[in-house]
């Protein structure tokens, strides 16, 4: 990296820092992206076509795939644990979970963005992020309120287009196996009874990234 370069990330990773992330550099040649990330979005999520920071409204593996070869530098962010709870139980887990974790998605996704649109008016024009999970910007999303088939057209009613972007799944990154390749042991969390949504603990590791240069 240069100099200007790895002052500029030194600087990203201390504001994610201080909105709470524990934050890197990362080389971009890290980032893992697979096919079958998407198959589990479109076979087995309950948000799949429901927001357009999911699929099928996202870039496809291979276009994520060859936009992250145009980047050699990212800065890889962790978020560790849920707003507003120590602990947590199946019973604490409502059928309709997504609003539950709102402010949970609120600090990846925001914290994402503040650091893309920081690094853009630092000069570094390309940065672009991803974040995690389903977007919660609004309580229903325009895809999901719009009767029949939902075609890219539909982009431009979105009420926080400038805020909205893929997470890091929906764009086919295999989150674990990437955060892995920034030293950190992610797995998925057991559920009660293998019954979807009802986590048996609150130990969430979630993870964003913003590509810069």
């Amino acid at each position: 990296m240069t100099a200007v370069l790895d002052e500029e990330i030194q600087k990203l990773c201390s504001l994610a820092e201080e909105k709470g992330a524990v934050a890197r550099p990362f080389h971009t040649k890290d980032i893992v992206v697979a096919e079958w990330v998407r198959f589990k979005c479109r076979y087995g999520c309950k948000g799949y076509a429901k927001h357009l920071s999911c699929p099928p409204y996202v870039p496809s593996p291979e276009e994520t795939r060859r936009m992250v070869s145009e980047y050699r530098t990212a800065v890889i962010m962790r978020f560790d644990g849920i707003p507003g709870y120590d602990t947590l139980r199946p019973e604490d887990i409502p059928e309709d979970f997504h609003p539950f974790y709102a402010d949970l998605i609120m600090w990846v996704n925001s914290t994402v963005h503040f650091i893309e649109k920081t690094a853009f008016y630092d000069g570094f024009y390309k940065a672009f992020g991803f974040g995690a999970y389903p977007c919660i910007y609004c309580e229903h999303c325009v895809a999901e309120e719009c009767k029949g088939p939902v075609d890219e057209s539909i982009r431009r009613l979105c009420r926080h287009m400038d805020r909205v972007r893929p997470s890091m799944e929906a764009a086919g990154m295999d989150v674990f196996a990437t955060a892995r390749n920034a030293g950190w042991e992610i797995s998925t969390i057991p559920c009660k009874d293998m019954e979807y949504g009802k986590v048996v603990h609150g130990d969430f590791h979630s993870v964003g990234i913003v590509l810069i240069e």
